[in-house]
C-alpha cells in the first residue's frame, strides 16, 4: 500500500474540454442501471463489500453509509461488523432489493434513495463512507468525491473499490464504448481505478490515501453463459446491446467472447476470469 499524490477536486474536473449535460447524462445512466436486473449481478460481489468493510476497519457502533449502494454488498459487510448503516442508490428498485437483502439476514439498515452527487445528509453524518464499483460511475467526479468528504467527519475514512483501467470490467467498458460513445466530456470512471488520480479527486482533504490492487473472479459455465446472464440483466451491456442494429450487436456479440477467452483461466473448462480492481481507503483531514 502508498500513499498517493494530491491535488484538488477541480483538477480533475478541469481536464474535460466540454462541459457535459450532467443531469441528462444522469438521466440515461440511471435507466440504464434500472435496465434488466442487477442485484443478480451484484450479489455474487459480496466478497468485495467483505474485503473492503475489513481493510477501512469498521467498527461496532460507527456510522456508515454506502454510496450508490447498488444491492447492498458493502451495506450488508458493515451491518455484518455492527456498524449503524445507511445505504443509498439513486436507482429505488435495487434500493427494495438492498432492503429485502437486509429483512432476509436480519438485519437493521437504513434504505433512502440518494444521489451520490447530492447526498440528503449533513455534514460530518458519518463516521465511514463506502462504495464498491458505484460513486465511480457518477459523472461529475468532483461532486461525487466532494460529497464523499462532506458526509465524514473530520478524520473519518472512505473506502472505495473501483475497477482498473487494464481490467477486465476495464477493458469492457473500452469495448463498449467503441461501439456505443460516450457522452462527450465525461471522465471516465476507470480513473477511479487508478491511484493518482484519486489523489487529484481527494487533494489537501485527505491525511492518507492507502491502496492495495486487488482482484474479483468472475465465475460462469463459459463465455457465452456470462455474456447472456450480463446481456440480459447487467444494465450497461443490456443498454448497448439495445442501442445497436443487428449488425452492431453481432460485432458487440464476438468482441466481448474474443475478450472473455483472452481473460479465461479455465482453459476452457468453464470460465474462470479475475478483474483487477483499486481498493482504497481515504483518510479525511481533521482540520
Amino acid at each position: 500500500m502508498d500513499k498517493t499524490t494530491q491535488s484538488t477536486p477541480a483538477a480533475a474536473t478541469a481536464r474535460g474540454a466540454v462541459q457535459p449535460d450532467y443531469a441528462a447524462i444522469k438521466a440515461r445512466q440511471q435507466a440504464a442501471w434500472a435496465s434488466g436486473d442487477f442485484a443478480i449481478i451484484g450479489v455474487t460481489l459480496q466478497i468485495v463489500g467483505e474485503t473492503l468493510a475489513e481493510i477501512a476497519d469498521i467498527r461496532a457502533g460507527e456510522t456508515v453509509i454506502d454510496v450508490a449502494a447498488g444491492n447492498g454488498n458493502a451495506s450488508l459487510a458493515a451491518a455484518h461488523r455492527l456498524a449503524r448503516v445507511t445505504s443509498t442508490d439513486y436507482v429505488p428498485a435495487l434500493i427494495e432489493k438492498g432492503r429485502a437483502r437486509a429483512a432476509a439476514e436480519g438485519l437493521d439498515i437504513a434504505f433512502q434513495v440518494a444521489d451520490a452527487e447530492s447526498l440528503p445528509y449533513p455534514d460530518g453524518s458519518f463516521d465511514v463512507a463506502l462504495s464498491t464499483f458505484g460513486v465511480m460511475f457518477a459523472p461529475d467526479h468532483g461532486r461525487s468525491a466532494g460529497e464523499l468528504l462532506r458526509v465524514i467527519r473530520p478524520g473519518g475514512r472512505i473506502g472505495l473499490a473501483s475497477w482498473t483501467p487494464d481490467s477486465f470490467v476495464g477493458q469492457l467498458f473500452k469495448v463498449i464504448g467503441k461501439a456505443v460513445p460516450p457522452p462527450a466530456g465525461v471522465m471516465s470512471p476507470l480513473l477511479w481505478g487508478t491511484e493518482a488520480y484519486l489523489g487529484e479527486l481527494f487533494g489537501d482533504a485527505a491525511a492518507d490515501i492507502r491502496t492495495a490492487r486487488r482482484h474479483y473472479v468472475f465465475r460462469y459455465a463459459s463465455p457465452a453463459h456470462w455474456l447472456q446472464v450480463f446481456r440480459d440483466f447487467y444494465g450497461p451491456v443490456n443498454k448497448a446491446f439495445g442501442a445497436l442494429d443487428g449488425q452492431g450487436q453481432a460485432l458487440l456479440e464476438r468482441e466481448i467472447l474474443e475478450l472473455l477467452e483472452r481473460f479465461n483461466t479455465a482453459d476452457g473448462a468453464s470460465l474462470v476470469v479475475p478483474s483487477e480492481y483499486l481498493e482504497a481507503v481515504i483518510v479525511k483531514r481533521s482540520a
